[in-house]
């Protein structure tokens, strides 16, 4: 096995793709495009926004004043300003009485260099005594491990709360795309990849909790800290504030320069990765075809190349991320190196702040000291490194929209087949079924069926004969509207499908497929499903119709007992029985059997086409099969040959044409016996 690349198509892979086009326009109508399912709990967001808000006020606040204690207080032994001493429940011994006029003399007079000398009164601090130091420190302490349990106890259960918001909203989405899809045309299914619709549902629609986290609540978060540090720091010094922003401006250069490079890497990780779960499905569904044409080897190699192109694709996103985050954190660096300096200037130089006296009352900020140096500088950081944070989210907002885009995609496909604008009511009893000069066509200028014309009556059985790729399952496709036809008209009762609500044809239409889909379920479920309360009584008599109750019976748990993926716990033969049992519980007025009895044995499928005949006497009943000993039971065959229908007739009409198509076709078929007979 190959390892894989280091940054081997680093450059190939993004110069092949051109770069997605994704403006602030488009931005916005994507984010619009949210409400729907942001809607409903929208309340619940409004509560985590003032929690989150508030809790950032009340951290800001907490900032200040511990910063103050802890250095000012605890270390250098200031008094407390009034507010410290309140909250620390200590009494006035504790609070100074000279900061106000320390601010105002700091703020206003500058005498020291004119010679003249400051009243001493005002220039000689309070301090606290040894015991008093260490009775704010412990009570400090006490409220700082008091305010950290807190904080944690909240931030654990909004963190829940949260999560539990995000879940419901991306549940919204994925039930709407899965719903959406239903309601596309099988022409559509036909022409995209199973895969994709499943990385769709289960990846992209994941982004719309990432766009409520990534895209309002961390921009919002960072934009509300970054104002936040900006007006501290210009509460400290208004032109250092400007100066802050200069540095900060390079950074905000390299990630416009940078964005389209990352949105386009985001949109081929989620193509390539898309393509590996496709190729992942389809491994698994053809694991027995692979098994048997001994493919392993060359199946594993094609899922080698897709996997490792995905990997590439994850891993140069992320490298592109890194780097530009790397030159965020110089360019971070670099201001704060530069900021510390000054202000430790200031610090020596004991010059007032801008706020001055204003906030002597909460912290002893009046000048240039140790507490107002931290505080300012963790400002700064936040600044310097908040951007850093910003950036990522910005770029997380790239892959982000670009997901969602994706997502969207199933919701902006037009549905091929919809309800008229004034359905009509299905009616209460089927007399017949009519084609009437149908056509149809997969694509352009290949017809599959053309010129049809049949009728079947309620109390008949239809018998749809011919070769492979004659057009037998299209035409009962047709019938459910799972396709339109090019041309021509489909009635029931000489009304048009077309004018049926599309539930209500298929809820009279029943249909036991080809292909025996069974579910992970109990063999119960599996028989009602489709059905709408049913009692067991109804399931075990469908069980009975279709000759599955005795080997039900035999199960561990009878009708409870769980079936394997995809009934693999039950023959062909079992499964065909179950799917039959599954048309026939519906209890439907129109009924279509797609080779009902290929995996049965001629006893059991006599008994099964006798007991659908004596059900099916009031409905319309189709079969569509090959075996010449299912055929010749129906009350009317109708011969399909390059989509058209050539004959119609009873088995021994059409075996009294000496050179009919059917009769040359049974022969083909059949056994020398069956043919003589």
């Amino acid at each position: 096995m190959n390892d894989l690349p280091l940054i081997d198509g680093y450059r190939a892979e993004l110069d092949s793709n051109k770069s997605q086009k994704m403006g602030v326009r488009r931005m916005l109508t994507l984010s619009w495009r949210t409400w729907p399912f942001i809607r409903p709990l929208m309340l619940h967001l409004m509560v985590l926004l003032v929690l989150m808000l508030g809790g950032g006020a009340i951290g800001y606040v907490g900032l200040f004043v511990g910063t103050d204690i802890f250095f000012s207080k605890v270390l250098a032994g200031e008094k407390l300003q009034p507010f410290q001493a309140t909250i620390l429940l200590l009494s006035a011994d504790y609070v100074t009485t000279d900061a106000v006029d320390l601010g105002e003399q700091k703020a206003t007079d500058k005498t020291k260099d004119s010679g003249v000398v400051a009243d001493e009164t005002v220039q000689s601090k309070e301090k606290l005594t040894g015991e008093q130091r260490r009775t704010v420190r412990n009570r400090f302490l006490i409220w700082g491990a008091l305010g950290g349990a807190l904080a944690a106890l909240f931030g654990y259960a909004g963190y829940y709360y949260s999560v539990w918001v995000w879940q419901n909203i991306n549940q919204n989405l994925r039930v709407a795309m899965v719903e959406s899809a239903e309601s596309l045309s099988i022409r559509h299914h036909d022409e995209a990849r199973i895969g994709d619709a499943m990385f769709r549902v289960y990846q992209d629609s994941a982004l719309i909790s990432n766009f409520i986290q990534s895209a309002l609540v961390e921009p919002m978060l960072a934009v509300y800290s970054l104002l936040g540090a900006l007006v501290i720091i210009a509460l400290f010094d208004p032109w250092f504030t400007g100066f802050v922003l200069l540095m900060v401006t390079p950074m905000a250069i390299v990630a416009w320069f940078a964005t389209p490079r990352i949105r386009t890497r985001a949109l081929i990780n989620r193509l390539l990765n898309s393509k590996l779960v496709s190729r992942t499905h389809e491994i698994f569904v053809a694991v027995k075809i692979v098994k048997a044409n001994h493919a392993e080897a060359h199946i594993f190699k094609r899922f080698y190349k897709d996997s490792a192109n995905a990997l590439n694709a994850a891993y140069f996103l992320r490298i592109d991320m890194v780097l530009v985050s790397l030159l965020f954190a110089l360019l971070g660096g670099v201001l704060l190196i530069v900021a510390e300096y000054v202000m430790a200037v200031w610090v020596i130089e004991e010059r007032s702040t801008f706020f001055g006296a204003a906030v002597a009352v909460l912290v002893g900020f009046v000048i240039w000291n140790i507490s107002a140096f931290e505080v300012a500088r963790e400002q700064v950081a936040g600044l310097a490194f908040g951007s850093r944070g910003l950036l990522g989210t910005w770029f997380r907002m790239q892959d982000l929209f670009v997901g969602l885009e994706r997502a969207f995609y199933l919701l902006d496909v037009e549905p091929a087949i919809t309800d008229p604008a004034k359905p009509q009511e299905f009616p209460d009893a089927v007399t017949e079924v009519e084609w009437q000069n149908v056509g149809f066509s997969y694509t352009d200028n290949q017809p599959v069926l053309s010129d049809i014309q049949l009728k079947a009556k309620a109390g008949q059985i239809t018998a749809i004969v011919g070769g492979t790729g004659a057009g037998k399952t299209t035409l009962m496709s047709l019938l459910l509207r799972l396709y339109e036809p090019n041309e021509g008209a489909i009635q029931i009762n000489a009304i048009n499908i077309n004018r049926f609500r599309v539930h209500d044809l298929r809820q009279n239409v029943a249909i036991a497929l080809q292909k025996n889909v069974l579910f992970s379920e109990t063999v119960a479920n599996n028989i009602e499903f489709g059905s709408k309360n049913k009692k067991r009584k109804d399931i075990v008599q469908a069980a009975e119709l279709a000759t599955a109750d005795k080997f039900i019976s035999a199960l561990e748990k009878g009708f409870d007992t769980e079936l394997g993926e995809r009934g693999s716990k039950l023959s062909s033969g079992q499964r065909q029985r179950l799917s039959i049992a599954r048309a026939v519980v519906r209890d439907a007025p129109i009924l279509v059997l797609d080779e009902p009895t290929a995996s049965l044995d001629a006893k059991t499928e006599r008994q099964v086409l006798e007991n659908l005949g004596e059900w099916g006497k009031n409905r319309v009943i189709f079969l569509i099969t090959h075996r010449v000993s299912t055929i010749r039971n129906a009350d009317q065959i109708a011969f399909l040959q390059d989509g058209k229908i050539r004959e119609v007739g009873s088995h021994d009409e059409l075996m009294g044409r000496i050179d009919g198509l059917y009769r040359r076709f049974v022969s083909a078929e059949s056994m020398p016996a069956e043919v003589a007979s």
